[in-house]
């Protein structure tokens, strides 16, 4: 059974920075696109940021675009996030998330139902 496990999430003032990873196991690592979701309090769970299986090209949403980055680690079966700037917008529990490459939508990168696997998640919280 995969298994995806966050960790790295914290409490920061605004402007602060963090670096998530999501360790991965018990998949081939490089067959799957990644993925990071957060979902904030009363809000849906949207997508964060995606990245191919070899790491070449990376998605973001608006809102996260210029001060996130996603990066992968294949020879450690681990995906990074580093998040720079934060904000209190950015105060959410974040997931990450591994589509295999034969169910994913690149158009759609920041689809729930492609993602077959998900972590439990690494609360992030920003303070102003």
């Amino acid at each position: 059974q995969v298994q995806l496990v966050e960790s790295g999430g914290g409490s920061v003032q605004a402007g602060g920075s963090l670096r998530l990873s999501c360790a991965a196991s018990k998949l081939t690592y490089s067959y799957y696109y990644m993925d990071w979701f957060r979902q904030a309090p009363g809000k849906e769970r949207e997508g964060v940021a995606a990245i191919t299986p070899g790491g070449l090209t990376t998605y973001y949403t608006d809102s996260v675009r210029g001060r996130f980055t996603v990066s992968r680690d294949n020879a450690k079966k681990t995906l990074y996030l580093q998040m720079n700037n934060l904000q209190p917008e950015d105060t959410a529990m974040y997931y990450c998330a591994a589509a295999h490459r034969a169910n994913w939508n690149g158009v759609t990168w920041y689809a729930e139902a492609q993602y077959g696997n998900w972590g439990q998640g690494t609360q992030v919280t920003v303070s102003s």
